[in-house]
């Protein structure tokens, strides 16, 4: 079953959420971050990058970046820019992204559920990036980024939520990026318990993004013996039918020592090539590959694809298991200086400024992987390749913090 309860969420003041609700603090850079909160002393970023206020020599996990994060957590709730709920409640959170919407529930998710596998991942985690996040829920007492989870679509709780979300939203902005931001607090009893039970029905629920985040708040749970708000954790949790998956695209430095000519011929003895190819892959095992100002499509050989195991088919684990490694020698994406992702919000046009600049050699375009490859994966039990998916409309910071 999926245990996930109502909670008194700490939330921007509506005429401030434009001015306080900022992306994911890492989906940019500290150089990015500056630019972004310039002149804006509301900006959430104040808190979930607090490194912007000091000088960019400190280093980004030193201890007065935890402190500062603090201060400026607690005076967006000293002068009422932030406040919490007197009651606890679920909330409605839907995006709106171009001809994209979708409509999740903000609830505390059980801790305990993560540690025993009901609540599933699929990636690998970096233990300096969990320590960086449970130094910051401690150093706050809050849960200042919601994690990202999905489940099996029900359809009496899609109905559910598309009526109560009919209404006038308690909060509702469009980013500087066109994205629509909108809430509904929903208080009633009656509606809590059907919520609550019917999301008991569910076999699980799967973290989509927020791995590190998920992971430092069991972490903190367990230190903390679940007092306090410590034993849930801050989540939005979306119907799997409306997610939206984009390609996360590889662009690599060198060609491994290898000649035009050379490559292309270890390249076509995995690939059926079309030399004159799309930017955009429009199937599973197609890809596109930008080299010397050309795009070329690439089709997996019938052959390298041949296989039921859902991890083994996945077009990330079959260019890396027959390109990258034996190609261009990137035995680990995760460690490697030679490789570098690029989220496919970016576009192709991302990929041929990289090449064209000369600071990369080549690049390669993915087709997104589907949200139930990545269900299947988490069910079995399996990680995915490094950068297997890019969620958009990314949530935003400051939305809901959930006091620990």
């Amino acid at each position: 079953m999926a245990i996930i309860r109502p909670f008194a969420a700490l939330r921007p003041q509506p005429d401030l959420a434009s001015r306080i609700c900022e992306l994911p603090y890492d989906v940019m850079s500290s150089d990015e971050a500056r630019n972004v909160a310039a002149g804006n002393s509301l900006s959430f970023l104040h808190v979930s990058k607090p490194e912007i206020d000091l000088a960019p020599s400190v280093h980004l996990y030193d201890a007065s970046v935890y402190a500062k994060g603090r201060t400026n957590f607690q005076a967006l709730i000293k002068q009422g820019a932030l406040k919490q709920d007197p009651l606890a409640c679920f909330y409605l959170y839907r995006q709106v992204m171009g001809q994209h919407t979708q409509i999740g529930l903000v609830a505390a998710a059980s801790c305990d559920e993560y540690l025993k596998g009901i609540i599933k991942k699929h990636e690998l985690t970096r233990i300096d990036k969990e320590d960086d996040r449970v130094r910051h829920m401690e150093a706050l007492d809050s849960q200042t980024g919601p994690v990202f989870l999905t489940y099996r679509a029900v359809r009496e709780l899609d109905d559910l939520f598309e009526r109560k979300a009919a209404g006038k939203p308690d909060i509702d902005f469009t980013a500087k990026d066109g994205v629509r931001h909108s809430s509904w607090v929903l208080s009633d009893p009656g509606d809590i318990s059907y919520i609550e039970s019917d999301f008991a029905r569910l076999k699980a629920l799967y973290i989509a993004d927020g791995h590190h985040r998920s992971a430092a708040a069991a972490r903190v749970y367990q230190t903390r013996k679940g007092a306090g708000e410590s034993a849930r954790f801050l989540t939005v949790i979306f119907p799997h039918n409306q997610m939206q998956i984009l390609p996360y695209n590889r662009i690599l430095k060198d060609l491994n020592g290898l000649s035009p000519d050379q490559l292309l011929k270890q390249l076509d003895a995995v690939f059926i090539i079309q030399e004159q190819g799309s930017p955009t892959p429009r199937r599973k095992h197609e890809l596109g590959f930008y080299f010397q100002g050309n795009w070329r499509t690439l089709n997996f050989r019938p052959q390298f694809a041949a296989t039921s195991d859902p991890i083994e088919k996945l077009d990330v684990t079959l260019l890396q298991k027959f390109v990258l490694a034996p190609v261009f020698g990137i035995d680990d994406p995760r460690t490697s200086k030679r490789i570098n992702f690029v989220g496919g919000i970016r576009g192709t046009g991302e990929l041929e400024k990289s090449v064209n600049s000369g600071q990369y050699a080549c690049a390669f375009s993915m087709f997104p992987t589907s949200i139930d490859d990545l269900m299947s994966i988490a069910d079995a039990g399996g990680i995915m390749p490094p950068k297997s998916t890019w969620f958009e409309p990314k949530l935003r910071d400051g939305m809901f913090c959930h006091l620990i």
